[in-house]
């Protein structure tokens, strides 16, 4: 059986099982998820990260529009030919005169002028254009992503070879990228149309009576339509390029998308594994809490709850921006901290809530946070009322 528009005929010279085929088909058809119609991926919910981005970038895959270069290209290229037009001109005129002149003289193969007279017109006549075509591509991939040299994406890949079809044809022909694609291509060729159209029907009866004017006014009016043409449909292409570029900004930015898994792992592998880190702390509190006679000894302070918590504190206003915990502890700690800062006759300043929150909240070796700095003054006053030692705080 094959299909013609939607009534069948039988047609010999397909197997039999072809129906089977076609309506497995159908059903696969009819069985489309609308997420093919979306633009990330299932799962892919989290925004690219830097390095993500950078790695990106390394690989050669960045937000780009072929089409805000090609509009660029075309644009520097219309300008370009329409200052150098009349010299361009004089150049080919000079150049088919010296043909013509000596058609009937030279014989090309023997005496090879013909060929050093060609090589010395095409040069300047194709290189003013063809280097700005050029810098003009160079600039418009250069406002779009900055400068990148990369071989990575001209490398072979083995995974090319046996592309994943499905996917393929998901992203070619059922996806919003390819709607996108189609409806800009069509919009293009319909304004360039309509603009077509309307230059040359605004002068159609001018270039209906050119063949009544002189060969070389003919040649100037059809030129400047032509040039005219040219640099309007260029424009209008650059400003829709614009929008494309958008778009394209956008796709990129909804393919580098990371899966909360992705992201996990890649945080481990830059700023390490949470359990390590963890550990790491332990260890160092652990070498702290060795050293716990000595930091007390040397703190300015230990605020107290006053029986179930002490914290230790130093601040040397010269290296540090907050005062810092050197020592802190509970219960059975606690009372040995006191009794070590009573031995070193350290200041003990009772206050419950600061103690509690201090111990709750700040390790060894870490500053205090800025919230904390408002009772930690109060502290201090009090400790320079006992011991006549002015401790700054700013």
């Amino acid at each position: 059986m094959i299909v013609v528009g939607v009534s069948t005929v039988p047609d010999p010279t397909f197997p039999d099982d072809y129906g089977s085929a076609r309506d497995e088909l159908r059903r696969q058809l009819a069985a489309m998820h609308l997420q093919w119609f979306a633009a990330e991926e299932e799962g892919r919910t989290e925004d690219p990260t830097e390095q993500k981005i950078r790695k990106s970038r390394e690989e050669g895959k960045v937000a780009k529009s072929p089409d805000v270069s090609s509009a660029v290209v075309m644009l520097f290229s219309v300008v370009t030919l329409g200052l150098l037009g009349e010299y361009m001109l004089n150049t080919i005129l000079s150049m088919t005169r010296f043909y013509l002149g000596r058609a009937a003289e030279l014989d090309p193969v023997q005496t090879g002028i013909a060929a050093r007279a060609f090589f010395s017109f095409f040069p300047r006549i194709v290189l003013p254009i063809a280097l700005v075509a050029f810098v003009a591509a160079i600039f418009g991939n250069v406002v779009q992503f900055g400068f990148l040299f990369t071989t990575k994406t001209i490398t072979p890949d083995p995974k090319r070879i046996a592309p994943n079809v499905g996917k393929w044809a998901q992203r070619s022909f059922l996806s919003i990228e390819a709607l996108y694609n189609f409806m800009r291509s069509l919009g293009k060729v319909i304004v360039i149309g309509v603009l077509s159209y309307g230059l040359i029907r605004a002068r159609f009866d001018t270039l209906a009576n050119l063949v009544r004017r002189p060969y070389q006014q003919s040649f100037v009016y059809v030129a400047e339509l032509v040039f005219l043409l040219l640099i309007s449909a260029s424009i209008i292409l650059l400003v829709v390029s614009l929008f494309d570029y958008a778009f394209q900004r956008r796709q990129h930015r909804e393919q580098l998308k990371m899966t909360k898994q992705e992201v996990k792992e890649e945080r481990k592998q830059f700023e390490g594994d949470p359990m390590v880190r963890n550990r790491m702390r332990q260890r160092m509190q652990d070498l702290l809490s060795r050293n716990m006679v000595q930091s007390v000894q040397q703190a300015d302070v230990v605020v107290t709850n006053p029986t179930h918590f002490a914290v230790a504190l130093h601040y040397d206003p010269r290296t540090m921006s907050a005062p810092t915990v050197t020592a802190k502890g509970q219960d059975e700690r606690a009372m040995r901290i006191r009794r070590i800062a009573e031995e070193a006759e350290v200041p003990q300043i009772e206050n419950k809530p600061l103690a509690r929150a201090l111990y709750a909240e700040v390790d060894v070796g870490e500053q205090i946070p800025e919230k904390f700095f408002e009772a930690m003054v109060i502290v201090l006053r009090e400790v320079y009322k006992m011991t006549g030692k002015k401790v700054m705080y700013g």
